[in-house]
């Protein structure tokens, strides 16, 4: 069974003046006591994320990475903004408890919000969960994502949150410059699903409000039962098509990892753990709306929309910023992503794309 989140002293990339954070938080946040203890939560690849324990309080601190970002990432402030936002809906997410944008006071603007506990899992294998346990807890991310879907941007105050209309052609833009802005080595299938996407968007397109990095790896689970008690990670969230948060979710059918082979190729039935067809047939369902037309073209563009993040986070790797020490681990896996990418988008069996390498 998975424990809880790792934490580690704070990397020395990280540092800051805990101090003068001590001295702004005594004044501003409501709970916290001297002496707090400062920790750093491992496996983010964005934002660094601390522990902190004050007393018999434990608070979540966010914070921008240090050194030169690329523009408009790293948005703790937009986190903040959603999840207060969606404090009292379906979606389960952490109380947001104070914001800070002034980057004098540690380096950077942060966020602080309550401390949740439970466990993270990385693997979606679900490692040492009974099988009924597996189905629920993806059962409920299904349920979650929905629920999150369902909700109208105008209801909670969301409706600026982003550009209505033309999802698709802003971020394949968007992702498009920050990759060429991180870029370290010609990947050719990158180059190609460039010039694919923006030719192959479908006419239609929603607006919600869309996670955009929703994956059990940000979430946390109930500490005993198989159910979702936060998620985690909103910088990317914005409004836009429902249907990409759906195909970056089920992308771990496809992909393989340094944890695991692709789910689709790998999973026996008797894990628990549903197919890819099942979880998208139960989001369908939940949803009312009809991910299958286009599905190749909303899963090709969220798998080069993640070679992009990666190739992002293994360029602040190399230059000693990422947030995490498995940054450079990471970037590798941005050439095989995009090759299984191409392969989606000319209607090619993904995992052949992974055999050819």
């Amino acid at each position: 069974m998975s424990p809880e989140p790792i934490t580690t002293p704070v990397r020395e990339a990280h540092r800051f003046d805990e101090r003068s954070l001590e001295d702004y938080l005594a004044v501003h946040l409501e709970g916290f006591e001297r002496p707090c203890l400062i920790r750093q939560f491992e496996g983010g690849q964005s934002n660094p994320t601390f522990l902190l324990e004050s007393n018999e309080r434990r608070f979540v601190l966010r914070k921008k990475p240090p050194g030169q970002l690329l523009p408009s990432a790293h948005a703790v402030e937009r986190e903040f903004r959603v999840m207060r936002a969606l404090a009292d809906t379906a979606v389960p997410v952490c109380s947001m408890l104070l914001i800070c944008e002034d980057s004098d006071i540690i380096g950077t603007p942060f966020i602080v919000m309550e401390h949740v506990p439970g466990r993270v899992f990385h693997d979606p294998t679900l490692p040492g969960l009974p099988p009924s346990d597996r189905s629920a807890v993806y059962a409920h991310s299904c349920e979650v994502l929905a629920a999150l879907h369902a909700v109208h941007p105008d209801d909670v105050g969301l409706e600026r949150f982003g550009k209505p209309g033309n999802y698709y052609a802003r971020q394949i833009s968007r992702w498009s410059r920050q990759y060429q802005a991180s870029e370290t080595d010609t990947i050719p299938a990158m180059d190609r699903l460039a010039d694919w996407l923006p030719r192959s968007i479908p006419d239609f397109e929603e607006t919600r409000i869309v996670h955009g990095d929703y994956r059990l790896g940000n979430m946390i689970l109930h500490p005993t039962e198989p159910r979702i008690v936060a998620v985690l990670d909103w910088e990317l969230s914005t409004l836009g098509d429902p249907l990409a948060d759906l195909a970056y979710n089920l992308m771990t059918y496809y992909l393989p990892s340094r944890r695991h082979n692709t789910l689709k190729a790998n999973v026996p039935r008797e894990t628990g753990i549903p197919s890819h067809e099942e979880q998208l047939e139960r989001y369908c369902e939940l949803s009312g709306r009809d991910a299958k037309k286009h599905w190749n073209f909303y899963l090709a563009f969220s798998m080069y929309r993640s070679a992009a993040i990666g190739q992002g986070v293994y360029k602040r790797g190399l230059d000693g910023n990422a947030s995490s020490a498995t940054a450079l681990e990471l970037g590798r896996e941005v050439a095989s992503t995009a090759r299984i990418a191409w392969s989606v988008a000319c209607n090619e069996d993904p995992a052949g794309a992974q055999s050819a390498g």
